[in-house]
């Protein structure tokens, strides 16, 4: 049962959701929160192997949704030159901001920022520079919106990447949909998506402040994506392993990653 009586959409992030405990929390090393096991080093990894061979590139990337983080993107930056962070709570674009203009008490992404060039045989601060030079704007955005960056048009990019934003921006199914339609017109022909989420969680706590999600099954997701007429590349799965009610912070049953093709003209 969810822990939340009614759905927490973005109005309620912009009032209650605590950025820098939210990062402390899940971020402040590589295996996330104690409670959700090997839940960040699977995606890291998961997003690692997706960019590092160099497959996937080319000039235009687009987080949606990215909360207070960069670490979505650290593994891509690298194969795209202009990359744009967005979502839809102030305080979360405002940290971001603070660790792109290396403010005094911005944000500590140094433990991920070294995971990531221990799997990759990268330098930490060549990373974090390239990162910073490729973020050219930090923008509001709402998923819930046809257009998520209105009153912003956004040129068609050739990656667009969400992760963790749209099971807890959409309250329904049907909104959902909406939501992915609009992510999949912010693609150019032949762009992929990547997604990184949560099946089957009705719930997650940043300390004590609960905030709801959209409980989805994979079959929900690879049908609305099939329904876009995009091509599904991989999912790959971690599903949970400890014994119900063990985990005091969320309720996922299993975590996702996925990369899906947008058709080429």
């Amino acid at each position: 049962m969810s822990e939340c009586m009614n759905f927490t959409e973005g109005e309620f992030y912009q009032r209650h959701f605590d950025s820098r405990a939210y990062v402390k929390n899940f971020y402040s090393c590589p295996r996330g929160h104690s409670d959700e096991k090997d839940f960040l080093t699977f995606v890291l990894g998961c997003l690692s192997r997706v960019f590092s061979a160099g497959e996937h590139g080319g000039q235009r990337l687009i987080d949606v949704g990215s909360g207070p983080s960069i670490h979505s993107v650290l593994s891509a930056c690298e194969h795209y030159d202009e990359i744009v962070l967005s979502d839809f709570a102030d305080n979360n674009r405002i940290e971001i901001e603070k660790w792109l203009k290396n403010e005094e008490g911005c944000l500590d992404w140094k433990p991920i920022l070294q995971h990531i060039c221990d799997l990759e045989g990268k330098s930490p601060s060549d990373l974090e520079a390239s990162l910073k030079q490729r973020v050219k704007k930090v923008l509001k955005c709402d998923v819930r919106l046809d257009n998520p960056f209105y009153p912003h048009t956004l040129e068609p990019a050739d990656c667009v990447i969400t992760s963790l934003c749209l099971e807890a921006a959409c309250k329904d199914i049907q909104t959902y949909r909406r939501a992915l339609h609009g992510l999949n017109k912010l693609l150019r022909p032949g762009g992929i998506l990547v997604m990184v989420g949560v099946l089957g969680e009705t719930f997650y706590k940043v300390d004590e402040q609960s905030f709801s999600c959209l409980r989805l099954s994979q079959s929900d997701i690879e049908e609305t994506l099939r329904g876009l007429g995009l091509s599904i590349q991989e999912f790959n799965l971690l599903p949970v392993e400890e014994e119900p009610g063990s985990n005091s912070v969320s309720d996922f049953e299993a975590v996702f990653q996925l990369v899906a093709r947008k058709p080429s003209d």
